[in-house]
């Protein structure tokens, strides 16, 4: 696809079901930053979408109505929904993973992940006043990006989704988030839990469970006790993120 294309691509009209509201900002924007400032006033359902692409990056506010020490778990909806929508555009036979928590990768490489924000003021028994979901996905490689891509790193359109851009993406990611919703409300968390551990990268030997404040617990085969890995402390600094450049880590 050439550049012009790819422009034309991005410069399109999103397409989102009734209950999103799309806030378009420049490629300079930051979609992550921008929702979170605006949360509080424009509520549910905002998302927040820079303009670039080689980089789909954006942000959904959600209002939970349970405490936030559960509500956090939205992170894990919000990596399904990403996920799902990558894979329903994907090559056959493409892997995609998470790495927990936060990060995806496409054939072992790094393309993004996702993060999440909430009002520092909150206590953890009251439910937060709005949540912040947000998405970076690495599109297209380009400059010094394309140079120092490794096994490690990745990026959508090097590895085969040559049809699939930034907009399309994130149509796709709202559709899956309404399900992933949908089916925490309907049928409790351990519908979302289940779509979201399936996605992680394969561990032999082990069974993985998310607990009430989203902890992942993992059992050993011939060990009693479950090893403990705690959300809460990584959700400061998304795995994935390189907070000088902005983006996902080139590896």
């Amino acid at each position: 696809m050439s550049l012009d294309a790819r422009r034309r691509l991005t410069a399109a009209d999103i397409l989102l079901p009734p209950p999103f509201t799309l806030v378009r900002l420049r490629e300079s924007g930051d979609a992550f930053a921008h929702a979170v400032s605006i949360a509080a006033e424009q509520g549910a359902g905002t998302l927040v979408y820079v303009g670039r692409f080689d980089l789909a990056e954006f942000a959904v506010v959600l209002e939970p109505e349970e405490p936030l020490r559960t509500a956090r778990r939205a992170l894990y909806a919000g990596m399904a929904a990403l996920t799902d929508a990558l894979i329903a555009h994907a090559p056959p036979e493409k892997p995609i993973t998470i790495d927990w928590p936060d990060a995806i990768k496409v054939d072992h490489g790094l393309v993004g992940g996702g993060r999440i924000a909430w009002p520092r003021a909150t206590r953890e028994d009251e439910p937060p006043a709005w949540l912040v979901f947000g998405a970076m996905i690495r599109t297209v490689a380009m400059g010094e990006d394309a140079l120092g891509l490794t096994s490690l790193t990745a990026a959508l359109e090097q590895e085969g989704f040559l049809e699939f851009g930034s907009d399309q993406l994130i149509e796709s990611f709202a559709r899956h988030l309404m399900v992933a919703v949908d089916a925490w409300q309907q049928e409790g968390f351990a519908a979302v839990g289940k779509s979201y551990l399936s996605r992680l990268t394969p561990e032999k030997g082990v069974r993985r469970e998310v607990d009430e404040t989203g902890d992942l617990l993992v059992r050993r085969a011939g060990k009693i006790e479950a090893e403990r890995r705690n959300l809460l402390p990584l959700l400061a600094a998304p795995s994935w993120l390189d907070p000088a450049a902005n983006g996902p880590k080139i590896a």
